[in-house]
């Protein structure tokens, strides 16, 4: 296991990439997370749970997933350290999860509590800033996914996915690689023999 200090290093590094907060509102804010270790396939949020946390990822990798009625899994999101993960229409909705957030490997995540955060809003306020800006990027991000899902070939796809995530590709199974793209396992291994 990290140590305490070298486990917020990611956090740290994260947050002062949007924002300058003084020493001692960054202990106020580092305060309120809490750590979460996570073994390999461990479920951090089920299908049917409210999203309480904000969460980030400090070391290891999860994924976002959704099971439909057929049992089919549709990978949503990857996640590696220093990014969030979570079911944010969960937490800003205060409604059940449709997602689950898994560890594929080993991970250690940093939650805080909604009910921490807001506290920290008030005494911290550059802090709703940042995850004001948090949140527009995600909403960028889910947007682009969602064109891109319409617009692209298969082929492209996955070219866009090896430009942005290659740390990620090397990581996670191939057949959650293939969910997140919305083809076959079998067919990615035929897109994957030229690279």
């Amino acid at each position: 296991m990290q140590t305490t200090e070298k486990i917020f290093q990611p956090l740290i590094q994260n947050i002062k990439g949007t924002i300058t907060l003084p020493d001692a509102q960054m202990e106020l804010v580092l305060g309120a997370f809490k750590v979460k270790a996570l073994s390999k396939k461990e479920i951090l949020l089920s299908k049917g749970d409210v999203s309480n946390h904000m969460r980030f990822i400090a070391a290891g990798c999860l994924r976002s997933y959704f099971i439909d009625d057929e049992a089919q899994e549709y990978t949503l999101q990857f996640g590696i350290s220093g990014w969030w993960i979570n079911d944010l229409y969960s937490y800003l909705a205060r409604k059940p999860a449709a997602c689950i957030v898994q560890a594929i490997q080993p991970s250690t995540v940093l939650q805080v509590h909604r009910d921490s955060l807001n506290s920290l809003y008030q005494e911290v306020p550059l802090l709703e800033r940042f995850f004001r800006i948090k949140f527009e990027k995600a909403y960028v991000a889910l947007q682009e996914r969602n064109l891109h899902n319409m617009a692209l070939t298969a082929k492209e796809r996955y070219e866009n996915f090896l430009r942005q995530y290659r740390d990620i590709e090397q990581s996670v199974p191939q057949y959650m690689v293939a969910s997140y793209l919305g083809i076959t396992p079998e067919f990615l291994s035929t897109l994957r023999k030229p690279y």
